[in-house]
């Protein structure tokens, strides 16, 4: 009997055919990433077509997915994801309260599900592993960790912990009692951004069978817990972090609160901005897995966006990692691998992938750091440009196959060839490495180990080696900067700045990362022509840096300012000159009270490179020079007026712009070996935000009586004349459309308005500048607060036309000039 029911089994119909009709022919891997893309109820109703469907919609990984997409804030866990998913959903209880017993099907087989079902449910307990093969050490002098272990290798450090409170107060159930109620940040893969109490998560982390766990992970416990900070301190040995020197809030993200269960962890990555790390472990085993700079682990893919050089990394998870490919690997292509137990603290150097694999309920406490030995990589991490991320992270496999096979005759012959624009891939993202799951393992290995051997050939974790790739045509103030960068452009020179004033010691190391940061060697150079032309002391040692705020080259010295223009390319340069000088005209013409207050210029001119040699043309903003006049740079309305690339073009200029669309050319692109400039006069003070906590009130409100003269100064000053612009604007109204796809003749006339047609420069600007307000405020470097982030549209008006009437009067000019300079100039009202 038992062998007719064995025999039964054998012979049992694969209803997967029938029941996915077309979709058959697709693999369940596929299947499953394509549901990822539905929406809950979507998910629901599909579960009812058919019984494999009822399978794979009723996957927990599918609804932890279908969650993690849908939240964004407190996370309430409600024992399954699925049923967690549908309270996001707002269904009544009685619908999410109601569960019958899962249907059950034979005839249906699907490695890939149980695979992952395996993977959710497994324990590792059992896992045996060895102590690896990290160096460990009880006691290292601070000499002895620079010269053996920071930047070369990893390390396991023990006693450094031994006398922290945190070595006995951080279990679970001590951290429970104390922080039951404190929210902490959850890390996970999706964009949105997720807090749990603890006593939530910890019934989370009580309940779940996730085969990649939340964990804790949370940079802003200092915040959230401040006691937890009085639990622990920084090692002597990790001690110096150059990011000290900026405020707390400028300062990026540095230390993380790590807490996790069993098969959560970290999959492969490298550390933000090449930063060095430190993590001690309070209570739990972690199992480590490292590879030195270079070598991209089995299993990973690494994007670098040849845009803006943002970094993106596909990885397994870390539990899937240790499960599926490292059985995978020879010998010789192994990670560096250590299990860390409590009280251990180990240490990663700059640039080195690593991977972390819970194998129980863990506490662990996490600092970057930048010191000497990794501060010029840092830099060079955020140069722009996109090859040399890629090389830093993936060594010689972010290089074209030819210039590969001529790497050590360049290297020998020229290493400056490294530069030329032949390396520059031409895709939109470069894709590299990327060893998807083979049911032939043997050809597996022998990828890894090729792979393994391109790695070894000729790549070197050096700064010399690895500056042949920057991108030298790329220029920190042009050049999209990387969201993934752990700081804004404007920070990053802040930074700079405050190192050079606060370390003078160590001036010369801090020059070098400026030279690969922001091309602070060229600019220098550029300002020596400029203060030799007109008879300048050149700069002191002090001097040698652009400061750090603006948008543009600013070198401020003892009696005088020098403003180098480079922002938005030649054009928005001549442009931005031009209005400045027309508005110190302007303050002189009117004899206005304001020009008391305006440092006086003292000289403006165009710098630029005649066959391979600096030359300078004196330029006061009226007139085209000649030197515009050859880049077929001269404005094709107002050739007549004195100021011809004034607040007129200007406006002109962004008009079109704004009329482009996101995908056209870049009308601001121009060359790159032109600079116009501008000398002040400097004004010697603080300014507010340096002051301001030590203002009195009775000050500050004086301070705020006296702008507001100056403000009805600047609204009284007459508008520049139209001159012949406006025949400009009208022929070109109707190549463009209104910002909800109306023209603007017709939304006037359905308003009964009449708008001069210089207005719609305004208009149609303001419009098209707030389609990506959003998004071009999370790129700003300044952290703007969330909640104002959550609200920004709420401020913006649906039509700006309305902005222009009360009662059916026009606006004051200025008053719609503020609200352009709102939307589009902000941050250089903060920051210069």
């Amino acid at each position: 009997m038992e062998n007719s029911h064995e025999s039964q089994s054998l012979h049992l119909k694969d209803r997967r055919v029938d029941a996915l009709g077309n979709f058959n022919l697709l693999p369940d891997e596929l299947i499953c990433a394509i549901l990822d893309y539905l929406t809950p109820r979507d998910i629901a109703r599909l579960a009812c077509v058919s019984s494999v469907m009822y399978i794979f919609c009723n996957e927990e990984p599918l609804w932890m997915s279908l969650c993690l997409k849908k939240v964004n804030g407190p996370l309430p866990y409600k024992g399954s994801w699925k049923k967690t998913t549908l309270h996001l959903e707002n269904l009544p209880n009685k619908y999410i309260d109601y569960c019958r017993k899962p249907l059950q099907f034979d005839g249906f087989h699907s490695f890939f599900l149980y695979k992952r079902l395996y993977r959710c449910h497994s324990t590792l307990d059992g896992f045996s592993f060895d102590d690896g093969n990290v160096e460990r050490q009880n006691v290292l002098s601070k000499e002895q960790f620079d010269r053996e272990y920071d930047r070369k290798k990893p390390v396991l450090l023990t006693g450094l912990a031994e006398c922290w409170p945190a070595r006995t107060n951080w279990t679970i159930d001590k951290l429970l009692l104390k922080y039951g109620d404190t929210a902490f940040k959850i890390s996970q893969r999706t964009a949105g951004k997720i807090s749990m109490k603890f006593k939530d998560y910890v019934s989370y982390m009580n309940e779940q069978h996730d085969e990649d766990p939340l964990y804790i992970f949370d940079h802003k416990f200092g915040e959230s817990a401040p006691g937890l900070l009085e639990d622990y301190n920084v090692p002597q040995i990790f001690q110096e972090d150059f990011f000290d020197v900026l405020d707390r809030d400028s300062r990026p993200p540095f230390r993380w609160l790590i807490i996790g269960p069993e098969r959560s962890g970290a999959s492969w990555h490298v550390d933000p901005a090449l930063t060095s790390a430190w993590n001690t472990l309070l209570c739990g085993r972690k199992r480590w897995a490292l590879y030195p700079p270079g070598r991209v682990p089995l299993g990973v893919t690494v994007h670098v966006n040849d845009e803006d050089g943002d970094v993106n990394i596909d990885t397994p998870s870390s539990l899937q990692w240790w499960l599926d490919y490292y059985p995978l690997l020879a010998d010789e292509d192994k990670p560096i691998e250590c299990t860390q137990l409590p009280g251990e603290t180990i240490f990663v150097p700059s640039g080195w992938w690593h991977c972390v694999l819970n194998l129980e309920t863990t506490v662990a406490v996490t600092q970057n750091f930048v010191n000497p030995r990794n501060f010029e990589f840092v830099c060079l991490d955020m140069a722009p440009g996109f090859q040399h991320k890629g090389v830093c992270r993936v060594g010689l496999l972010a290089v074209d196959g030819g210039c590969l096979m001529n790497m050590e005759k360049n290297m020998s012959c020229d290493k400056d060839n490294f530069n030329n624009s032949d390396l520059t891939r031409k895709e939109k993202r470069v894709k590299i490495l990327r060893s998807q799951e083979s049911e032939n393992h043997e050809e597996t290995a022998n990828a890894a180990s090729r792979r393994y051997n391109l790695w070894k050939h000729g790549f070197s974790y050096d700064i010399n080696y690895l500056t042949m790739f920057l991108d030298r045509e790329k220029d920190h103030y042009t050049s999209p900067w990387s969201s993934g960068n752990c700081i804004g452009p404007r920070e990053m020179r802040e930074w700079l700045s405050r190192l050079w004033v606060g370390k003078p010691r160590m001036r010369e190391l801090i020059w070098k990362g400026a030279c690969l940061a922001i091309n602070a060697d060229k600019w220098l150079e550029c300002l020596g022509k400029i203060c030799s032309f007109h008879n300048l002391p050149f700069p002191n040692d002090d001097e040698k840096l652009p400061v750090g705020t603006g948008s543009n080259p600013v070198y401020v010295m003892d009696e005088y300012v020098v403003k180098i223009f480079v922002e938005g390319g030649l054009e928005a340069s001549i442009l931005g000159l031009g209005t400045e000088l027309e508005f110190y005209n302007t303050l002189c013409e009117v004899d206005s009270p304001l020009k008391n207050y305006i440092p006086t210029v003292l000289a403006s001119g165009i710098l630029h490179l005649e066959n391979g040699s600096f030359e300078i043309d004196s330029w006061d903003g009226k007139k085209v020079p000649d030197v515009l006049a050859k880049c077929n740079l001269i404005p094709e309305t107002g050739k007549g007026d004195v100021f011809p690339f004034g607040i007129r073009s200007k406006k002109l200029f962004e008009y079109r712009k704004a009329g482009l669309p996101e995908s056209g050319p870049d009308s601001s692109a121009g060359s790159n070996s032109i600079w116009p400039y501008l000398i002040t006069k400097r004004c010697k003070g603080k300014i507010y935000a340096e002051l301001r906590d030590e203002l009195s009130w009775e000050d500050v409100l004086n301070l705020a009586s006296f702008l507001g003269e100056q403000l009805q100064n600047l609204h009284s000053l007459p508008y520049p004349s139209l001159g012949n612009s406006s025949l400009s604007v009208v022929e070109q109204k109707k190549e463009f459309s209104f910002a909800n796809g109306m023209d603007i003749n017709v939304a006037c006339n359905e308003l009964d308005i009449h708008i001069p047609a210089e207005w719609e420069i305004f208009v149609r600007t303001l419009s098209q500048k707030k389609k990506d307000v959003s998004s071009r405020l999370n790129k700003w470097g300044v952290p703007v607060p969330e909640k104002l982030m959550e609200k920004i549209d709420g401020y913006l008006p649906d039509d700006f036309l309305k902005l222009l009437f009360i009662s059916e009067v026009f606006y004051s000019p200025t008053i719609f000039v503020f609200f352009l300079f709102s939307l589009s100039a902000v941050p250089d009202a903060i920051h210069y």
